[in-house]
């Protein structure tokens, strides 16, 4: 037996691997020791053989809820990700694995890679309408880089997407490139009619120090880089500093900031109906929105979510709150599942980055609904 987690978003400890039937194994927390979730290692065994794998800290981590009516993902190949048979007990998490090849990936949820992540940048750099440009440096030296797709006119709306604040929240990238490759296609409709009237601005990984360390939810500064937004720093949050910059020189008319929730079971927005400057307007761009999501995606949903802050009430150090706040604009958080959709349960694979891909897909079709009412 062998297990390894010295890679790209690696992430575990192993604490006991004496027997079979007794692996013991840990998740390292995020820098600073405050969160930790995800997990994402190597195992080689027997093909052929029944292994429990006990992670024994599960019951400390940020969120046990989120191991109820979990399942772990696994992939021989690195491609093709399915769930295998979990279950949490008296603060364990077990995972059982029948080998079928020599070597298994286990993981919290299918990772986005930074390998994957440049090949996404290079790959939409060949389409005419695309533009790289480098915003800064991570805290370890990393690209920030931002996706934009127009010509700038300043006639234009300006959408805004951004994923990954929270590393270990990999659908969120999945569902990027997802959008990214039906905006690029020469053939769809909806791609063509929304670059006509708008110019998009997307960072498809707010923050890769995190990804590439196996992080949660934080930098490497430990920092939670969703609760920067109305004070951001190069010291702390280089990464969000430069893209509230940005923000500033060209403006925002929409804001999609794309996350992934460890408990709920359901796809769902996190509106910013407690921003001091909501009003009318906003309401109703919110309302067109989410009942254009909701023809255009059957995975999502509106009676499940958050609790919507008081009036007056919303935490402006939030994307989404500060974005709206700020530019007086419509703005959300879009959480996906890192369990199944309850709406559409799939026990084979649950929630997956094929159907975070074409969420993102049909989030383009909701843009389209309300693109022409956001000035």
């Amino acid at each position: 037996m062998r297990i390894s987690a010295n890679f790209d978003g690696g992430n575990i400890d192993i604490i006991k691997m004496d027997q079979v039937d007794d692996i013991q194994l840990a998740i390292r927390s995020d820098e600073g020791g405050e969160f930790y979730q995800w997990f994402n290692f190597r195992f080689e065994g027997q093909v052929g053989h029944r292994y429990d794998l006990k992670i024994i800290n599960a019951g400390q981590s940020s969120y046990p809820k989120g191991w109820e009516n979990y399942q772990a993902v696994a992939s021989y190949d690195r491609q093709t990700w399915f769930r295998i048979p979990t279950s949490y007990q008296d603060g364990v998490l077990h995972l059982q694995v029948d080998l079928d090849c020599d070597a298994v990936q286990i993981a919290y949820f299918a990772p986005y890679s930074y390998e994957r992540h440049l090949d996404l940048l290079s790959e939409v750099q060949l389409h005419p309408d695309v533009s790289l440009e480098h915003l800064g440096l991570t805290l370890d030296g990393r690209d920030m880089t931002l996706v934009k797709v127009g010509d700038d006119d300043p006639d234009k709306a300006n959408i805004w997407i951004t994923a990954r604040q929270h590393p270990g929240e990999t659908m969120a990238e999945w569902l990027v490139e997802g959008l990214l490759n039906r905006l690029l296609d020469q053939d769809c409709p909806v791609a063509k009619s929304l670059k006509d009237k708008a110019n998009f601005y997307i960072v498809p990984n707010m923050n890769p120090d995190g990804s590439v360390r196996g992080h949660l939810r934080t930098n490497a500064k430990g920092v939670n880089l969703n609760r920067e937004w109305a004070n951001p720093s190069l010291a702390l949050s280089p990464e969000v500093f430069y893209v509230v910059n940005k923000m500033k020189q060209v403006g925002v008319d929409l804001f999609y900031d794309v996350h992934g929730d460890e408990g709920l079971p359901y796809v769902f927005l996190a509106g910013c109906e407690g921003i001091p400057a909501w009003d009318a307007r906003l309401a109703e761009l919110q309302q067109q929105f989410s009942s254009a999501l909701l023809l255009a995606s059957p995975d999502f949903q509106t009676e499940f979510g958050y609790d919507k802050d008081a009036p007056g009430q919303a935490n402006l150090t939030i994307g989404s709150n500060w974005v709206a706040q700020t530019f007086a604009c419509l703005s959300n958080t879009l959480e996906m599942p890192f369990k199944d959709n309850d709406n559409l349960a799939d026990p084979f694979v649950g929630w997956s980055p094929e159907r975070s891909v074409h969420l993102g897909e049909a989030s383009l079709i909701a843009m389209l609904a309300v693109v022409d009412k956001l000035r």
